[in-house]
């Protein structure tokens, strides 16, 4: 634990488990409305399911390659999922089962999605060192920015603002202002690649993730996003590449907490405020 003390085990409490969804691994969850998910996987499907009783809302198939990202505005009946086809496509949740929304343009692998709270608009981010922002009505590409050597790993919209926060592979995290698609602010380099990261509820603060090899990086980050857009404290404790990273809804904890998961295989809770382990 971060105060030194011994960290507690205790019994696990009974995890609930449901017949698999997809014909092979997932690759992508994101929360779509309080009682439903969805879900990409490798078997090239987006999948709506109801997590409390795990029946499987809806099944959408349009992509030629395996699902790299999801999203989706929540409480919206909207999802939207990229792919290895290079791709970006919006299925409607009381719809059909085609796309209703095609987003082509990116010339490699599209691994960066987010959505505007509104869910009137898009930015996607790809291997190919751009970002583009799009809008969900038309699919008309609005804005396209490169930057080289900005292999884009995730994206995530700031609640409220116009901007929209990117991991990558050259170490940095940045801002985008998506109203014009430029880069606002970029945080100090780290030492490893950015895989993932999040953004808190009220828009104060961003985490994100590292790669690394047997307890070297593997960490979690802290940014503040007001002011002074520093780093605030690092989550250490995994062994292997930090793959997620997200807070938790208010209410869970007496404080704001932190959920990271890693290729070690572990999940880890963190005191956002403190840097305690859970």
């Amino acid at each position: 634990r971060a105060d030194g003390s011994a960290e507690k085990r205790g019994p696990v409490a009974a995890v609930q488990q449901y017949g698999p969804v997809h014909a092979e691994a997932v690759t992508s969850v994101a929360a779509l409305k309080p009682d439903l998910c969805v879900s990409g996987g490798k078997d090239k499907s987006v999948v709506v399911c109801n997590w409390r009783s795990g029946a499987v809302l809806r099944r959408f198939i349009g992509h030629e390659r395996e699902i790299t990202k999801v999203t989706c505005a929540l409480d919206s009946n909207r999802v939207f999922s990229a792919s290895r086809d290079k791709t970006v496509m919006m299925w409607e949740l009381l719809g059909t089962s085609g796309p209703k929304q095609h987003f082509p343009g990116h010339e490699l692998v599209v691994t960066g999605l987010a959505v505007s709270p509104d869910a009137s608009h898009l930015c996607t981010g790809s291997r190919d060192n751009t970002v583009c922002k799009w809008d969900v009505e038309t699919g008309e590409r609005l804005c396209r920015a490169g930057i080289s050597r900005n292999l884009v790993t995730h994206l995530c919209w700031v609640p409220g603002e116009p901007y929209v926060v990117q991991a990558s592979e050259d170490k940095m995290i940045r801002i985008w202002d998506s109203r014009e698609l430029q880069v606002a602010h970029t945080f100090p380099g780290k030492r490893h690649i950015q895989t993932c990261c999040d953004v808190s509820q009220d828009g104060h603060y961003c985490v994100s993730g590292s790669g690394g090899f047997a307890g070297e990086g593997c960490e979690a980050t802290l940014w503040d996003l007001r002011q002074t857009r520093s780093q605030v404290r690092e989550y250490r404790g995994h062994l292997q590449t930090t793959a997620a990273c997200v807070f938790l809804p208010q209410g869970l904890a007496p404080g704001p907490v932190i959920a990271t998961s890693s290729y070690d295989c572990r999940v880890k809770l963190w005191d956002q405020d403190s840097g305690g382990r859970g």
